[in-house]
């Protein structure tokens, strides 16, 4: 599904990944360990368009995403939950979790609603709420609930148990590892392999930038 080859990106003049080489398959569980600072988020964000490459080529479906606007990867199929959430805290939940759907202008919205409720049902119990109004932990699960708004085929998903409540992260587990019933394909990045261990099919360890299997 996804073939990265190469891949170089720098921040400003600084180079932050280096001939990074990875590959995930369909509904293939992928695991991105490496400590903080190592190029986790970095990859993500390029594998979503947020950042450019410098160099190497990233083809999904065998299909160049050179000149793909981040906006048509969502389209494509590909959903992305940040580290930090970026919920934007003045819009209710539901708003926030229908954000990238108005972004790509999908055509079934409510229909892929109601089958992320289905997939996270506190969501929808606390979506009226404004954002700003949840806890850390809920927060968590409201940036799943999105990421899976657009990611109906691969999903990113950057340290996803980072700063939780042991409770929620439980259940952010079981929320994750249920996804493969969906056929999704998901890279997950952790620190360490404490959450996620069981349920991955492939790691990948990170360094200075640099890629390597574990």
């Amino acid at each position: 599904m996804l073939e990265i080859e190469r891949l170089d990106v720098s921040i400003g003049s600084v180079g932050i990944l280096r001939g990074v080489d990875m590959v995930v398959g369909e509904r293939q569980f992928v695991g991105l360990i490496g400590r903080n600072g190592a190029g986790k988020t970095t990859l993500m964000r390029a594998i979503m368009g947020i950042l450019p490459a410098k160099a190497g080529t990233m083809r999904y479906d065998g299909k160049s995403m050179d000149r793909m606007a981040t906006h048509l990867r969502a389209r494509a199929g590909m959903g992305y939950m940040p580290e930090d959430r970026r919920l934007i805290p003045t819009l209710t939940v539901e708003e926030n979790v229908l954000v990238p759907a108005w972004a790509a202008s999908r055509t079934d919205v409510e229909a892929r609603l109601k089958r992320v409720y289905q997939m996270i049902p506190e969501v929808e119990t606390f979506r009226a709420r404004k954002a700003l109004q949840l806890s850390g932990g809920q927060q968590k699960l409201v940036a799943l609930a999105r990421a899976l708004m657009s990611g109906t085929r691969l999903l990113l998903l950057d340290e996803p148990f980072e700063g939780v409540a042991p409770v929620l992260a439980r259940r952010l587990a079981e929320v994750i590892s249920a996804l493969k019933s969906e056929g999704l394909s998901i890279i997950l990045t952790e620190s360490d392999l404490s959450h996620s261990k069981e349920m991955l099919d492939r790691v990948y360890v990170i360094d200075r930038g640099v890629v390597a299997a574990g």
